[in-house]
């Protein structure tokens, strides 16, 4: 088993503690279970291209980030992964000017510092997680998932594409289907990262688009939160609007609004979705389904 440790300068705000705490409540991305007094972060997940398990553990320590990953893979596109996925890879330096020009995102970073967006492991798991999530509630899709992983994962791993590919897959409607689609893409490259990264992200979300199961919605999943584009908008995100007509006023258009974003429109986007599910939780308080 390979180890490998390096560290990392990430450019602009960064709070790993914020960033830890944003991904904790993101579930299909659950981090493997560890102590609230753990320090860093810790996941495991499959590598792109070669599909092997790799643990990782990611500690701060002022404007570095110290990545420790073990695996059987490449450990060099492992840490590559872990820096896409936790945006370590993206030269913040302009974010604070956003709050500069934009009230509402000032608030968002105020009351979110240092957050940057933490995506899926891999474009290839947020397709997934986007068929398992389909008519279903959103804590019965991650039943689903978790369901996937112990049956046919590699150690708290997400399946890689071949062993989702040949499972027997007893799940409901066409979701089986289209997850071998997804698993089938994945082995073809068509879901890869960095090529989807280097796309306009309109040009990305048409090319996912023509994999079976997948619509819009989930397309823009894929691209916005697999690849972990920074600056790309959600067309069909009915949630993002509604946050819009709350903080700007009704009528606005988000694509209008989204201007004073460039070149953090996903990261502007992702703030707003995180104080939305702040204020839907303490409305509805602990414990329940909000």
């Amino acid at each position: 088993m390979n180890q490998y440790e390096t560290r990392v300068e990430v450019l602009g705000p960064w709070s790993l503690a914020t960033s830890r705490a944003f991904w904790e409540g993101f579930a299909p991305s659950a981090l493997m279970a560890q102590p609230a007094s753990t320090t860093g972060l810790r996941s495991v997940f499959c590598v792109e291209g070669d599909w092997r398990r790799a643990e990782v553990v990611v500690t701060q320590q002022d404007d570095q980030a110290h990545i420790a990953v073990r695996g059987d893979g490449d450990p060099d596109a492992a840490v590559a992964q872990v820096r896409r996925f936790l945006s370590l890879d993206v030269d913040a330096r302009g974010w604070p000017e956003v709050a500069r020009r934009d009230p509402v995102i000032a608030d968002a970073q105020r009351r979110l510092p240092g957050l940057r967006p933490c995506g899926f492991h891999s474009p290839y798991e947020a397709a997934a997680w986007a068929v398992l999530s389909q008519r279903v509630r959103i804590v019965q899709a991650a039943a689903l998932r978790a369901d996937l992983v112990a049956r046919f994962g590699a150690d708290g791993a997400f399946p890689a594409p071949a062993a989702l590919r040949g499972a027997d897959l007893d799940l409901p409607g066409r979701k089986p289907e289209y997850l071998r689609a997804v698993a089938d893409a994945a082995l073809e490259g068509r879901l890869d990262a960095a090529a989807l990264r280097l796309s306009d992200p309109d040009v990305a979300v048409r090319s996912v688009r023509e994999i079976q199961g997948l619509g819009p919605f989930a397309a823009e999943l894929v691209v916005l939160r697999g690849a972990n584009a920074p600056d790309a908008l959600p067309r069909h995100e009915r949630r993002v609007e509604a946050e819009i007509a709350e903080r700007y006023g009704p009528g606005r258009d988000l694509t209008e609004v989204a201007e004073a974003w460039r070149p953090f429109r996903t990261w502007a986007v992702v703030h707003l979705r995180a104080l939305r599910e702040q204020r839907t939780h303490e409305i509805a308080g602990p414990g329940t389904d909000g």
